[in-house]
């Protein structure tokens, strides 16, 4: 009977583990965080497997080039790339690997993506019903209209819309906008409100008796509205629930591509859905175009939602 012998560990091949945690916490994004700590342990159990050998360049470009023959979109592959190059650096920072192979791992190209990709977007029927689907006899009904009608009419991110407080709504130049709101990377913006969004929270919030603190709040079966805050994953059961009702294939994030591909079908100005998005290149879009939020000219006001 052969007795099998466990391998001894490879030298200089560190436990990388416990370092993801310092590269999810340097991430503002609850998302993004999110990703990388799947991209990271997805990566770290395939080093396992391969025998845990040495954190190296070509370790990461034989992970790339596995993933790219699994038929990994490029865009993936990048989003993966990018956390490993952030372990990198912070191995080398603990003393985990050498400041040399934690370069040479940054060096490491992502994958060109030939063309873009459209995504997904409603028109202006499937918008109109989508917001109109909820049960407005109802507690959830209400709220969850006013989910959709804020994620359609001001082109919120799910998580920005989590943290939506009473106090970011506010009048400004004769008009409702929700203002100081806190974004990706920590950018603030403020994004004026269409009179049917407003119209849509104001019949949630008037019926939840709700007076101040977060705008959306969990609601049970028995439609008592709980103290507490709305998570994103439960945003993203809302859209995907009613738009699987549609028989749709929809995500939160679609919907703010709905905002921008129906406000500018409807004539509203390009830099001002950029401004109201508030895309990572707004400050150099607001140089070049030398413009600044148009509260006259709101880019949510060209979608023509109606209420039933």
């Amino acid at each position: 009977m052969t007795t099998q012998t466990a391998l001894a560990p490879i030298p200089h091949s560190p436990d990388l583990a416990p370092v993801i945690g310092l590269v999810t916490d340097a991430v503002s994004s609850d998302n993004t965080r999110r990703a990388y700590g799947r991209a990271l342990a997805d990566f770290l159990t395939w080093r396992d497997a391969q025998g845990h050998p040495p954190f190296s360049r070509a370790l990461v470009q034989s992970y790339a080039r596995l993933l790219l023959d699994a038929g990994a979109a490029p865009a993936s592959i990048n989003q993966r790339l990018s956390a490993i190059r952030k372990l990198a650096a912070e191995a080398a920072d603990n003393d985990l690997i050498d400041q040399t192979t934690a370069q040479a791992i940054q060096r490491v190209h992502g994958v060109k993506q030939e063309g873009r990709r459209l995504g997904n977007w409603l028109t202006l029927p499937q918008a109109q019903a989508l917001v109109n689907a909820p049960d407005t006899a109802t507690m959830k009904g209400l709220r969850d209209r006013a989910i959709l009608a804020v994620l359609i009419g001001c082109g919120l991110r799910r998580a920005e819309l989590a943290r939506l407080d009473l106090r970011h709504i506010q009048q400004r130049a004769g008009r409702w906008v929700i203002v100081d709101l806190v974004g990706k990377r920590r950018r603030v913006r403020s994004v004026p409100m269409p009179a049917w969004v407003k119209a849509a929270i104001d019949a949630w919030t008037t019926a939840a008796a709700l007076t101040g603190g977060l705008v959306l709040r969990p609601v049970t079966k028995g439609g008592r509205v709980l103290d507490a805050p709305l998570s994103t994953q439960a945003v993203f059961y809302v859209v995907t629930g009613y738009a699987a009702e549609m028989d749709l294939d929809l995500a939160p994030h679609d919907l703010r591509r709905t905002y921008a591909k129906l406000a500018h079908q409807n004539g509203a100005p390009l830099e001002q859905i950029q401004i109201t998005l508030g895309h990572a290149s707004i400050q150099t879009t607001e140089r070049y175009l030398g413009v600044d939020l148009d509260l006259e000219r709101a880019a949510g006001d060209y979608i023509p939602i109606r209420l039933t």
